[in-house]
């Protein structure tokens, strides 16, 4: 029995209501923009895909992208730099067993898809065909961690300028010793839209920005540099007067703490990491060596260790690409899964490791969310997103006067790793030395060098203070950049290898 169809007041509201479901939202606003213009619909993906899969393979994927960056730069009260782009493609990609096979295009139309589909099927041989067809449409659960605001738009060129202007002139302001300030504004407006051989689509809508200050001041003829700055997926009213204020007092403070440093000593001793952004340091010596291609290799130094104790009790190490706003966090990685607050270090035993979908199907598990790209130009590879670790019960003070003697690291510069024996080498750009549990001065030039899973055990002391960075990390990897965010509370590191300058 056929039911009477509702009152077209209520299928109105109906359909209004679904257009501001924020994963519906998204998709329609990125087919809006990067399907309709070029006469594609969602049945010319599935042609792509159908044509993919005319040969057997594991898996395959369309990722379209639009991106607008705009970015600016001052020195000395002058405009150095202007810049704005935008760049949009597609990037074809299937899998077979290990290998895949990619192909892009700048030039969004059915003839490039199919071009590039028919590319990249050749991976699986002709004689392994399979006409297999591509499931019915399943819109992925996502999340909504972020506004969907163009950045860009949200002030005009001017007013960019002017807040550049006045960052500089707050800094020149807090002390006379600065003689130099440089100022950048970055803006994005990311919009991305996958389709997957199971029949998936995603979307996401991405804003980002950054603001980043350094100062350099002089004293006596001698010259130090501070930085500061931070962002993440916001609109540039993010950056108040309050937020600049403290950036400035961040850049300035550090220039003339430098300005102070002795050569630091050398030698194996007891460092003290501050909170935050020394959180680096475990994004790298730790972080790269829990991503799941190079264990599923064989090449990490945590290779084969699930369920061992990897790393001193106390020590819980995550990352969480679910956190609102942050610079790292996406409500659907590059594949189109929805990201996730992924455990890897638990309690000091390893439990997991970040996967995109190549290395948990070969490996047998389920994709954490981490599959990450830098554009439509590359392929998807398993990529961090906000790595921390948990804060611990003892107050930060309590921490460093603990010290007999050591290093008191508060903020860091570059560093390196070695993923096969996890050894690694950071500089300090900010640090003190301490004995008898005071801080007796700041120091400058200390490197420090150890090994990643050795330095996790030695981990004595961890803080009640855990902090994230303020939005300022990218990370490469295989020559792809790309946002991420760190973090850690205050730690306590015994017997780590010191290279100084005195």
């Amino acid at each position: 029995m056929c039911k009477p169809a509702p009152p077209r007041a209520v299928r109105s509201y109906n359909r209004a209501m679904i257009a501001r479901e924020p994963t519906l939202e998204r998709l329609t606003i990125a087919q809006n923009l990067l399907l309709t213009p070029y006469g594609l619909d969602e049945s010319h993906l599935t042609q792509a895909l159908s044509a993919i899969r005319a040969h057997q393979v594991d898996d395959a994927d369309l990722y379209f992208q639009y991106t607008r960056s705009e970015g600016w730069s001052l020195e000395e009260g002058i405009v150095k730099t202007g810049s704005f782009s935008i760049d949009q493609g597609v990037g074809v990609r299937a899998v077979s067993g290990e290998k895949t096979a990619f192909a892009y295009s700048d030039d969004i139309s059915l003839a490039s898809l199919m071009d590039a589909a028919h590319t990249v099927r050749s991976i699986a041989t002709a004689g392994r065909q399979a006409r297999a067809k591509v499931p019915a449409k399943r819109v992925a659960h996502s999340r909504s961690l972020y506004g969907g605001q163009d950045p860009i738009g949200s002030l005009d060129s001017a007013a960019k300028v002017a807040l550049l202007e006045h960052t500089e002139q707050l800094a020149r302001a807090r002390d006379p010793r600065v003689v130099q300030v440089m100022a950048g504004l970055a803006c994005e407006h990311d919009v991305v839209l996958v389709a997957r051989a199971d029949g998936t689509m995603a979307a996401d809508v991405r804003p980002l920005v950054r603001l980043s200050l350094s100062v350099i001041a002089e004293q006596n003829g001698r010259r130090e540099t501070g930085s500061a700055g931070g962002g993440g997926r916001f609109g540039l009213a993010y950056f108040d007067e309050a937020l600049i204020a403290s950036y400035v007092q961040e850049a300035v403070d550090a220039a003339l703490t430098n300005l102070e440093a002795r050569a630091a000593p050398a030698g194996e001793m007891t460092v003290v990491l501050g909170p935050g952004w020394p959180g680096v340091l475990l994004h790298e010596a730790i972080g790269h060596g829990l991503e799941g291609d190079f264990n599923r290799k064989g090449s990490s130094a945590f290779s084969g260790k699930i369920g061992q104790r990897v790393a001193a009790k106390g020590v819980t190490v995550l990352d969480d690409g679910t956190m609102a706003d942050r610079r790292g966090s996406l409500n659907v990685d590059d594949e189109g899964h929805p990201t996730q607050r992924n455990v890897l270090i638990e309690d000091g035993v390893l439990v997991g490791y970040i996967q995109d979908t190549l290395n948990a199907r070969l490996m047998g598990v389920a994709p954490t969310g981490n599959g990450r790209r830098e554009s439509y130009a590359h392929i998807p590879m398993p990529r961090m997103t906000n790595t921390y670790m948990l804060a611990g019960n003892k107050a930060p003070e309590e921490i460093v006067a603990s010290m007999k003697k050591g290093l008191y690291a508060t903020n860091f510069g570059g560093g390196q790793v070695d993923i096969t024996s996890g050894k690694f080498v950071f500089s300090a750009s900010q640090a003190y030395w301490v004995e008898n549990g005071k801080i007796q001065y700041p120091v400058k030039g200390a490197t420090l060098v150890g090994n990643g899973p050795d330095a996790l055990t030695r981990v004595t002391m961890i803080g009640n203070d855990l902090a994230l960075d303020s939005g300022v990390g990218t990370c490469g990897k295989e020559g792809q950049s790309v946002p991420v965010g760190v973090g850690q509370p205050t730690l306590r590191i015994d017997g780590l290898t010191v290279g100084g300058t005195a």
